[in-house]
């Protein structure tokens, strides 16, 4: 920060002459740069991240617009953790065990330079199989309860199309909230999938709009060491019809009622 200074001693030679730019000044807003950069690159990298959501594939959890911070210390701390690609090394530090029914962001296993955000459907072990349209885990059907019909509205384009809300309760008790356009969809009918020892399967709660780990070429098993971390709070969200050159549209599409709202599973209460 820029030292306060009194006033020297005047004298006739010095009172007329404009002042000089105080060298110690600049190197001081230099300084405070650069701590806060570093201050930003430490939260960044071992506190929390902020993420945005550019599609629907987590409705209705997450919303395109919404804007969300990442916990990084809730699995520990991989390669991926580390901005700009600094460093480079194996496994996890300090890791902690991931959660049935978190929604994690995970650098994607055919290309690590893509972020992608899931729920954590299946732990390692364990078995999973889609038959028409409903979720099998360790060969038993998962309970799911609906709670009525929506429109899709973040996308005119599919403004009309009517999704079947569901609470999906997940083995352990974790509920949720899902979308199903229909159960006769490309991914409603699988193989049945057994989740490696390291690895997670993750899909998107937007069931028929959702390319996750059951689509195997692209997505697959999430290696743990894939993990970003975990989706814990959203702190913006704002409404697509938002435009750049509209600054009145900037606080009338806002989503007041998601500020700063905590992600994670549907409570038992939040249901009744």
């Amino acid at each position: 920060m820029p030292k306060l200074k009194a006033n020297p001693d005047q004298n006739p030679q010095t009172t007329n002459k404009p002042p000089l730019v105080d060298k110690n000044e600049i190197s001081e807003f230099a300084k405070t740069a650069i701590i806060a950069v570093l201050l930003a690159l430490i939260i960044r990298t071992f506190l929390y991240e902020p993420f945005n959501i550019p599609s629907g594939s987590m409705k209705p959890t997450l919303l395109v617009g919404d804007y969300l911070f990442v916990s990084k210390p809730a699995y520990g701390y991989s390669k991926y953790s580390f901005p700009f690609g600094l460093a480079d090394f194996g496994g996890r530090m300090s890791a902690k065990t991931p959660k049935r029914g978190d929604v994690a962001v995970f650098k994607l296993p055919t290309n690590p330079s893509i972020d992608y955000i899931k729920r954590i459907v299946a732990m390692p072990g364990e078995t999973v199989q889609m038959i028409s349209g409903r979720l099998y885990i360790n060969g038993e059907q998962v309970a799911r309860e609906p709670v009525g019909l929506v429109e899709d509205s973040d996308n005119p384009v599919f403004a009309r199309t009517r999704l079947m809300e569901y609470i999906e309760t997940l083995p352990g008790g974790v509920m949720h909230r899902i979308y199903e356009e229909s159960d006769t969809g490309p991914l409603d009918d699988t193989e049945k999938f057994t989740v490696p020892e390291g690895h997670y399967f993750m899909m998107g709660d937007n069931r028929d709009n959702s390319q996750d780990s059951r689509v195997q070429s692209l997505v697959g098993y999430v290696p743990f060491e894939n993990f970003v971390g975990r989706a814990d709070i959203l702190f913006f969200s704002i409404d697509e019809d938002a435009t750049l050159f509209n600054p009145i549209s900037w606080f009338t599409n806002i989503r007041y009622r998601r500020l700063l709202d905590k992600i994670g599973p549907t409570r038992p209460q939040d249901v009744e």
